[in-house]
């Protein structure tokens, strides 16, 4: 009998994952992806953190990765409250003027006298930054050859029967369509999964009431440039150091990666914006950026707010998750879901892109503890993949909507009013902001833990 072969839709970090896992469990693999070509690690792109357990599995997918060149530490979480007459208070519990020597620092800032405070760091964050198209790149030039990308090949549908699945895919140079015929099918097309649409027709996408202003600042040769100079001096632990500013119904995240490249995200409460296609990603018009960068001036420090205003090509991201998936919804016979199609999530927590290489990882774990040989093989590794893996995601996917409510100062649990940082104690905000109250902050069990079979 030859190798069984498994088809993943999506060739983004959560498809080229579960390549890696399911060759790694002795399976063939064909992965279909829009693209034309993979990610060349620049461009605008966007930044992640990644937590121990993911390095540790990427390392293993990886050979000879270095974390030093292609990471930073994110050792520490820090938020920063707003300031103003709530700089008295912070004073009477303690809390200093500056952040030095931090990992992940919560800052407060007020937006009429600038002043920033630390309200929550967390010396022993952990994590380590990356840029997504380096990541993306690695990844697939390490595929085994077990694995083939079809780039350029747009997914269309699938059609499961009792022996495996067949999916179709359109060529985007040519138009012509192909089959590929699989024993299962991984569905890792992002959160506006068309799979996860056939298999869950009545489950949405929920906006989150926010939207991200993204960008990447290159100072590759600026180093010494006012805004550089200005925004060491304002973010002392940038190179190791998760910075999140907490203004009255906004905040700001910011981090640098490898590479000489700064990443900030700013979230901003209003209406949801009217999409077109499956892209949650708008191209942002002049009248956009320069109305945002006013905005960050009156908002922001000016350090920070000079580095908006200098950053290139900022873009929006428009916030949505989804309500937790309904047990034997991931697994649907020869289909399974992962990554972001599995469980669409809000970025606070930063755990889009771990929760996908914990899927993956288990995937393959589950995969090879049943073997190829058995028919039903497949449907029950897929089975004990969604027992393992859909409380965890549920539990994170919870607490990182919660997380970003209380961040821009919108109503949790039923509260007719929002998280007020320039009210907010310290018990508060370590309540309710620390990064490590994520469900399974230091890992998450596997099936074979649970006992599952």
């Amino acid at each position: 009998m030859g190798k069984k072969v498994a088809v993943v839709v999506g060739g983004s970090v959560a498809g080229l994952a579960c390549a890696h896992a399911a060759a790694g469990a002795g399976w063939d693999v064909v992965v279909l992806e829009k693209a034309a070509a993979p990610a060349a690690g620049g461009g605008t792109g966007a930044g992640l953190g990644l937590d121990a357990r993911s390095m540790e599995t990427l390392a293993s997918w990886i050979p000879g990765w270095g974390l030093d060149t292609a990471t930073l530490p994110l050792a520490v979480d820090l938020v920063i409250p707003a300031a103003a007459v709530f700089a008295v208070r912070l004073r009477s519990i303690g809390i200093c003027e500056l952040s030095v020597g931090l990992r992940v620092q919560n800052r407060a800032t007020d937006s009429e006298t600038k002043a920033a405070r630390t309200l929550v760091r967390d010396d022993g964050f952990g994590f380590r930054a990356a840029h997504w198209g380096d990541l993306h790149r690695r990844l697939h030039e390490a595929l085994p050859p077990a694995v083939a990308v079809l780039w350029g090949h747009q997914f269309l549908s699938f059609e499961a029967h009792g022996g495996g699945v067949v999916a179709t895919a359109r060529v985007v140079r040519t138009g012509e369509t192909v089959d590929v015929t699989g024993d299962l099918l991984v569905a890792a097309d992002g959160a506006a999964s068309s799979i996860r649409r056939r298999l869950l027709p009545d489950l949405k996408l929920r906006y989150a009431g926010y939207c991200a202003w993204r960008g990447v600042f290159d100072f590759a040769g600026k180093e010494s440039s006012d805004t550089m100079t200005g925004i060491r001096r304002a973010y002392p632990e940038l190179g190791n150091c998760l910075y999140f500013d907490l203004a009255h119904k906004t905040h700001t995240v910011l981090y640098e990666l490898p590479r000489s490249r700064l990443n900030w995200l700013w979230y901003t409460n209003g209406p949801e914006p009217e999409l077109t296609g499956s892209s949650v990603t708008i191209e942002a018009t002049d009248v956009m950026v320069a109305r945002m960068r006013e905005e960050a001036e009156r908002v922001w420090c000016p350090e920070l707010a000079r580095l908006v205003r200098d950053t290139a090509a900022p873009f929006v991201n428009v916030i949505y998750d989804a309500d937790p998936l309904p047990r034997l919804s991931w697994a649907s016979g020869r289909v399974a879901l992962a990554g972001d199609a599995a469980h669409p999530t809000t970025p606070h927590g930063l755990r889009s892109t771990n929760m996908s290489v914990a899927d993956a990882r288990e995937l393959g774990r589950c995969l090879a503890r049943w073997g190829a040989e058995e028919p039903a093989a497949p449907a029950r590794a897929l089975a004990e993949y969604e027992v393992a893996r859909l409380p965890v995601v549920a539990a994170q996917v919870m607490h990182a909507r919660r997380l970003g409510r209380v961040k821009q100062g919108l109503p949790v649990d039923g509260e007719a009013e929002g998280f007020d940082v320039r009210k907010a104690t310290e018990e508060d905000a370590v309540h309710l902001l620390r990064q490590r109250s994520m469900p399974f902050f230091g890992d998450a069990p596997a099936a074979a833990d649970d006992g599952c079979v």
